[in-house]
């Protein structure tokens, strides 16, 4: 008898503790249920921010145009189609906030930016604005304690600095490659691995309103 009611005593704090630790597993996933959540309503926040800046550089014919959402959300389809190259992920406009607002929540967003500024430095026509503009992308991203200074070797810095004085297409474009193969072997890696990258893959989008962003 003695031995049973032992046997009992056992069973029944066993089916306790297995009850706590089921109670803890479920806190656990709630928690993490929630920080995902987080997760992606910060980038939500910061996607819609460089969707709007990125849409306020068009030229609008109208403001009635203007406050028309300049881009969708793409289909996983679409989505799935940025994890085939890197340049077709920089070739979308959604695609590019998205990765621009990764990079922001790694606090490397100075890579996408310096490359930006460099493809459109390289479309600038007119002598004049050609160095005025390698001026401020010199004094933005490359000299020493720059506000966004991008991680580059001393030497190409230096060749930058006396290319700029006579600005011409080619002053960055070393530092250009230097960077996109950095955020080619790095972040883009890890943005296809993003929880806000595989929810944009799903059939099923996030919420509804994010249908709009």
């Amino acid at each position: 008898a003695m031995q049973s009611a032992v046997f009992v005593a056992l069973q029944h704090g066993g089916t306790r503790r297995g009850g706590r630790r089921r109670d803890e597993e479920e806190k656990e996933e709630a928690n993490r249920g929630r920080m995902k959540r987080t997760i992606i309503k910060d980038w939500k926040t910061r996607l819609s921010y460089f969707l709007q800046n990125s849409s306020s550089s068009t030229k609008m014919k109208s403001k009635k145009a203007g406050k028309q959402r300049a881009y969708f959300r793409p289909s996983p389809e679409e989505a799935q189609l940025w994890s085939e190259a890197f340049d077709e992920l920089l070739a979308n406009k959604y695609g590019l906030a998205a990765f621009r607002a990764f990079l922001k929540s790694e606090f490397c967003e100075e890579n996408i930016e310096f490359w930006l500024a460099c493809e459109d430095f390289k479309k600038t026509k007119s002598p004049q604005k050609l160095t005025l503009k390698a001026k401020k992308i010199y004094s933005d991203f490359i000299e020493k304690e720059a506000p966004k200074e991008i991680n580059i070797d001393f030497q190409t810095k230096n060749m930058i600095a006396q290319n700029i004085q006579e600005a011409t297409h080619t002053c960055f474009s070393a530092a250009q490659k230097r960077v996109y193969s950095l955020m080619e072997n790095n972040s883009y890696p890890r943005f296809l691995e993003s929880e806000f990258y595989q929810e944009l893959c799903k059939k099923t989008p996030i919420t509804r309103a994010a249908q709009g962003t």
